[in-house]
């Protein structure tokens, strides 16, 4: 049982189940909160863009009756291995905006129609919201659309995840 320990008599042999283990890692991860499920995914990272995806994220939380899962990526560097050819290693920058974004977003007026939570993710973005959609099952992902250089260049976020995900995606202008 967790939090608890077990003395074994020491005669008694160890058996381990490696059964549990594959069941264990085979299973996916559960919400944190059921509340949520079949809610509205939305990506958030307090540009302007986003902002925009948040508002009709809201409204379609309201008309959904459902809440709204405000997803905020944080940064991960590649940081190159120069001696020898092994992959690239990705290091967790901290990342205080998400912090900062949730003191905005607890004070915003403009949420007191629906009930929201906050998930921090960090690594892909459009990997990072297509497995909170997943796991919260939700109806539908909302982001912005990506304007500029970096976005032609390496493609949208919106478009990749419209192309890869596994529920609807709204792309908001």
């Amino acid at each position: 049982m967790a939090g608890y320990e077990h003395s074994e008599p020491a005669d008694r042999k160890q058996i381990a189940d490696t059964s549990a283990d594959l069941h264990a890692a085979e299973e996916p991860r559960q919400s944190c909160d059921p509340a949520f499920r079949h809610g509205v995914v939305v990506g958030f990272d307090g540009s302007t863009s986003s902002e925009r995806a948040l508002a009709y994220a809201i409204g379609m939380a309201v008309r959904l009756g459902s809440g709204l899962i405000i997803v905020h990526v944080a940064n991960r560097l590649p940081t190159t291995v120069w001696a020898g050819c092994e992959p690239p290693v990705f290091v967790d920058v901290p990342d205080h905006r998400t912090e900062v974004l949730g003191l905005e977003l607890a004070c915003a007026d403009y949420l007191t129609e629906v009930p929201w939570i906050l998930v921090e993710r960090g690594g892909d973005i459009c990997h990072e919201l297509e497995e909170v959609g997943r796991e919260y099952s939700a109806d539908g992902i909302v982001v912005g659309s990506t304007h500029g250089i970096v976005g032609r260049i390496f493609g949208s976020v919106a478009g990749r995840l419209a192309r890869r995900a596994q529920r609807p995606v709204i792309v908001i202008p």
